[in-house]
Parts: C-alpha cells; sequence; structure tokens
C-alpha cells in the first residue's frame, strides 16, 4: 500500500492499495470518529461496494445510514444536494459524524459539498471507485454541484479527512468509464510528468497502483502550494475550458473525460498552429489520446463552444486562463482575452494537423 501526504489547509493521507477497501471502517474510528458513519453512494456502486463498506463501519462502532442517487453527472444538482442535507437533518446526524463518499467524481463532489456546509461542515471521508475519482477528484478539496448555466458553479473548498483508494475497484469498470479516467492520467503526464506520460506507452495493468500515486502526488504538490484555484492549481485544468463547455452542450451525455480529452487536443492543435509547442509536441498529446482510444475532435462548432465556455468559473472579467502545452511535462498559464479564446478554439477545431 502506498501512503501519499497532504498538508493544506488540513493534513491527511490518501491511501492507495488492492483489497483495502475492507479497512475503512477502523481508519474512520481512529482519524474521524463520531456515532454515525452516512454512505453517499449512486445505484451501480451500491450494489456492487457498500455491503463491503456497512459492515466494515458497523464492526467499527458506527451507525450506518446510507443515501444512493442514480449513477451519472446528472445527478450532480442542486435538488439532490438538497435531498442529501434533508437526509442528514432526518436522520440526526451531527457535525461530529462522518459523510462517506462512495463511488466517482459525481458522488465525491456532491457528497463533499454537502459535507461542507451540513451544520457548517462535518467529517469527510471519500473512497474513490472510478480512476478519474482515485487520480483527481477525490484529492484536492474541490466540492461542488452543476447548475444550468454550467458545471461546478456552486461548490466549496473543503479537504476530507482522509482517502481510501482501493484500486481493485477499478477492475468492476466499464470500458468507457475506465477510459474516462485515463484522460485525466494523460492530463497529468503533460502538465507536470513526461516520464508518466512515457510510462503510458506500456499496459498499465500492472503498474496501476504506481500510476495513480505519480497523479496523486503531483496533485498533491500543487495543491498544497495553492489550495484555493488562484494560481499555479489552474494548471490541473489543462484541456477542461473546452472540455467543461463540451459536456455542457451535450447535456453531459459526453463523459468528462472524454470531453478533456477533446479538449486537450483542441487546445494542443491550437497552441501549435499559434507556436506555443511544436507539431511534434501536439502529435505526441494527440497520438496518446488516440493509443487510449479518446476522443479527439468534437461535433461542436467554435461558436457553440465559445459561448458555452463564457459561463466557465475560470473567466474573469473579458479574460480567462487558458493552460498551453509547451512540451510534454511542462505547460503554462496563459491570461486570454475572451476574443483571443473565440480564435483559439477555431483555430484548434481547424481538421488536419
Amino acid at each position: 500500500m502506498e501512503t501519499v501526504r497532504v498538508d493544506a489547509s488540513k493534513s491527511y493521507d490518501i491511501l492507495i492499495g488492492s483489497g483495502i477497501l475492507g479497512e475503512v471502517g477502523q481508519y474512520a474510528r481512529n482519524i474521524c470518529g463520531g456515532a454515525t458513519a452516512a454512505v453517499i453512494t449512486d445505484d451501480i456502486v451500491e450494489r456492487l461496494y457498500y455491503l463491503n463498506v456497512e459492515s466494515s463501519l458497523i464492526n467499527a462502532g458506527y451507525r450506518v445510514i446510507k443515501f444512493v442517487m442514480p449513477n451519472g453527472e446528472s445527478s450532480k444538482n442542486a435538488a439532490n444536494y438538497l435531498s442529501i442535507l434533508d437526509f442528514l437533518a432526518e436522520s440526526g446526524f451531527t457535525r461530529k459524524d462522518v459523510v462517506v463518499a462512495l463511488g466517482g467524481g459525481v458522488v465525491g463532489d456532491i457528497a463533499g459539498f454537502a459535507a461542507a456546509t451540513y451544520m457548517r461542515g462535518t467529517r469527510f471521508i471519500q473512497i474513490p471507485t472510478t480512476l478519474l475519482a482515485a487520480v483527481d477528484s477525490s484529492v484536492g478539496g474541490k466540492t461542488a454541484i452543476d447548475l444550468e448555466s454550467g458545471k461546478n458553479l456552486a461548490g466549496a473548498f473543503f479537504q476530507p479527512d482522509f482517502v481510501l483508494c482501493d484500486h481493485k475497484t477499478l477492475y468492476t469498470l466499464d470500458e468507457d468509464v475506465f477510459r474516462a479516467g485515463c484522460a485525466e492520467i494523460i492530463k497529468y503526464g503533460i502538465i507536470r510528468d513526461k516520464g508518466l506520460f512515457e510510462l503510458l506507452k506500456l499496459p498499465m495493468d500492472d503498474k496501476i497502483e504506481e500510476i495513480i500515486t505519480r497523479c496523486v502526488a503531483i496533485k498533491r504538490d500543487i495543491v498544497n502550494e495553492d489550495e484555493c484555484d488562484g494560481g499555479i492549481r489552474q494548471i490541473l485544468n489543462f484541456g477542461h475550458t473546452a472540455g467543461h463547455a463540451i459536456e455542457l452542450l451535450s447535456r453531459y451525455k459526453t463523459p468528462h473525460g472524454y470531453a478533456v480529452a477533446e479538449g486537450m487536443a483542441l487546445i494542443a492543435r491550437a497552441s501549435a498552429r499559434m507556436g506555443f509547442c511544436t507539431a511534434d509536441c501536439r502529435d505526441e498529446i494527440i497520438g496518446m489520446l488516440k493509443r487510449y482510444a479518446l476522443p479527439t475532435e468534437t461535433g461542436f462548432s467554435s461558436e457553440e463552444i465559445y459561448s458555452a465556455a463564457l459561463s466557465d468559473k475560470k473567466s474573469s472579467g473579458d479574460k480567462i486562463t487558458l493552460i498551453i502545452p509547451r512540451e510534454i511535462g511542462k505547460c503554462e498559464l496563459r491570461e486570454t482575452k475572451l476574443g483571443e479564446l473565440k480564435e483559439i478554439i477555431a483555430l484548434g477545431l481547424e481538421r488536419g494537423e
């Protein structure tokens, strides 16, 4: 088992191993205390892993309650958020008790936001069961729900008390869901770790713990430096400006990882055409996405993507911060006027390399 320590506004451990799901109760008892554990999950993960988690928590002395929502991004909404808060209140849940997010990024985001705001903050545990959540969304304290106008527009920075990542859960993922997580791993290689990027050219089956640990360590270092997204943490949004717009335009039928892949390909093409990176860098990025059967083009127009991107929370006044690849393992933040953004999107959508 690997342990990555985060030292942000709250210090906590990310535990990464195989077959450790049944240990969550003892970790919760030692780290969080409390009398009640509220497990927030979705209808797919519940069938697979809830009983194991429930048993572990009961054995550690907890009263266990659960809230189950439908699987998918569409569940990350205000109605479900309020329903979770009502559920906690009606169950006699207190701020000394612990919210347990059991699932992928949607569950982690909405459960975390509920934990951050119920009685002004409760104990909180992340148990990611998707690759995307394991390497990215479960770490760093971003919690949120989507609004009609855009993704993650209501939320809070709220660090968990610990993260328990049992990568054995990844073997039950649908292929599409696993691939979506691969997009975020590729992102980490592009922004900070050329060695990780090269490692992805080999089969990842027997390297999954190392890969997760490397991604989490990169995010840990960035979060320790910039917890509240005012500077360097924005580098984690490589491909996300166009990606979030694509998600919104598709009404969230395009999975997050797929949309980010399309966004990374778009900005790589535009960056090469504008001279920010070489054609070889662009080809490496697009080639790696294709290696993992991820999409590199979108059917939406530049006007549609630009209009949707205007609701992005990364924009400020007439400017937005874009993450530009310089070479594999090195990206930079570039403050961009909204008028220029429109041109960049159009360049990124042009056919041909």
